[in-house]
């Protein structure tokens, strides 16, 4: 698992957590927050390493129909990024009409 995948995980978890069941919830939290491995999950829940496997793969599914359709993780990066970039300005420059431009895109 890369780290770009586990923290899109956690962002996910963390916008869409409220859509997801307390056994999901769980499951995700451990396996993608405190790095438990499947068979540890499964030890911890006395279920089968397959059932967790497939419950995570499953939520994780899930977690990406829902950004597909609301989109906060990519509205989130794309204030991140305006963030970014009028701190910059603010930095660099004294025009204020700049200043005013890159506020009115992160509106």
């Amino acid at each position: 698992m890369t780290l770009e995948k586990t923290n899109r995980m956690n962002y996910l978890i963390d916008f869409y957590q409220a859509f997801l069941t307390p056994k999901q919830r769980n499951y995700m939290s451990l396996y993608y927050l405190d790095d438990y491995s499947l068979g540890e999950i499964a030890e911890e829940f006395e279920v089968s390493r397959q059932a967790v496997y497939d419950n995570i793969k499953r939520t994780e599914t899930m977690l990406e129909q829902y950004e597909e359709k609301l989109a906060l993780f990519e509205k989130f990066i794309e204030r991140q990024q305006l963030l970014q970039t009028l701190k910059r300005q603010v930095e660099l420059t004294d025009d204020v009409s700049a200043t005013i431009s890159a506020l009115e895109n992160l509106e």
